[in-house]
């Protein structure tokens, strides 16, 4: 199978970027692969990329974008810190993605079993990490004031799970109302923007209702 190329992102659109990956996972999960000649893909790329999407998502070593979703080299950029956070320098390399370099989609994508979130739920306090974790504070607040995951401790999965769920969705509305760069693309219709969770038992990825995607 051939790398992305400047006709094939040309000719993608958002809603088709959030199929592919759909497809990719379905893949993934049944273990049918697409079949990659990786050195050609080298070859194809090393004068440019086109990406057709950008994935943010966690640091976790089970969650890599590129497996799960079953792409290869050239094909989606793939944004990774600890909890799926929105920051400035992330909010900067998704605008590079899709202003710049011609992504059609943005999915953030949350997991269970987050790692980050469960350590946010019990308050580490830890170096640099103790303010990215406190990124995901209002996602902890948010599932407090919804009642509807049982006892807010860090050692409730289903806890820990809700608040990454809501991580996901507030890391969509920042996007949105922090990066006038990309809520612009997006409003257009140029950029589609998605999110969903990824399922470490199974491989599965649960997608959330993205914008009215063409």
């Amino acid at each position: 199978m051939h790398a992305e190329d400047k006709d094939s992102q040309a000719a993608m659109t958002p809603a088709r970027a959030l199929q592919r990956l759909r497809e990719g996972n379905a893949r993934f999960r049944t273990n049918r692969g697409t079949e990659r000649d990786l050195l050609r893909q080298v070859a194809e790329t090393r004068s440019g990329q086109w990406p057709f999407a950008v994935v943010l998502g966690c640091i976790d070593s089970r969650v890599a974008p590129e497996l799960i979703f079953d792409q290869g080299l050239g094909d989606i950029f793939s944004v990774r810190v600890a909890g799926n956070v929105a920051n400035d320098d992330v909010l900067g390399s998704l605008e590079f993605a899709c202003r710049f370099a011609g992504a059609k989609l943005v999915l953030v994508l949350g997991h269970l079993g987050c790692g980050a979130v469960q350590g946010a739920c019990g308050e580490v306090q830890l170096g640099h990490l103790t303010a990215l974790l406190e990124r995901i504070t209002p996602a902890i607040e948010l599932t407090r004031q919804q009642g509807r995951a049982g006892e807010p401790s860090a050692a409730s999965d289903r806890f820990v799970g809700a608040v990454a769920l809501n991580n996901v969705h507030l890391t969509l509305a920042a996007i949105r109302e922090r990066s006038p760069v990309l809520s612009a693309l997006i409003a257009d219709g140029d950029v589609g923007l998605a999110g969903g969770m990824y399922d470490v038992q199974t491989g599965a990825v649960e997608f959330l209702d993205g914008d009215a995607l063409a």
